[in-house]
């Protein structure tokens, strides 16, 4: 929005609203953009997540099909992070698990 865009419609809400109920009006409607704006942020992260998530997995599955020999560097590295990431499930699994069964 413009600035000639945002005057008139501080104007038209002023004459709608008056002066008493137009600041609640305001601080109402930027809460509600401020909460559209995190849900917006949320689910990028989450399908940028998804995303990364989907290249991992068809990453590996090239390995496999070449049988890990000859792998290009990203796949490489995709492999190497997975194997990270499958390496730290198990641990905290493994912690969880004995602590469970100290309870």
């Amino acid at each position: 929005m413009g600035m000639w865009e945002l005057a008139v419609v501080l104007i038209v809400g002023l004459i709608v609203l008056g002066p008493e109920r137009l600041p609640v009006a305001i601080r109402t409607v930027s809460r509600w953009i401020k909460t559209i704006k995190s849900m917006a942020n949320s689910v990028k992260a989450e399908v940028n997540e998804e995303l990364r998530v989907h290249e991992l997995h068809s990453n590996l599955k090239k390995a496999e099909e070449q049988n890990m020999a000859d792998l290009s560097s990203t796949v490489k590295q995709s492999v190497e992070e997975l194997q990270k990431a499958a390496e730290s499930v198990q641990h905290s699994y493994k912690n969880n698990t004995k602590q469970s069964g100290k309870e």
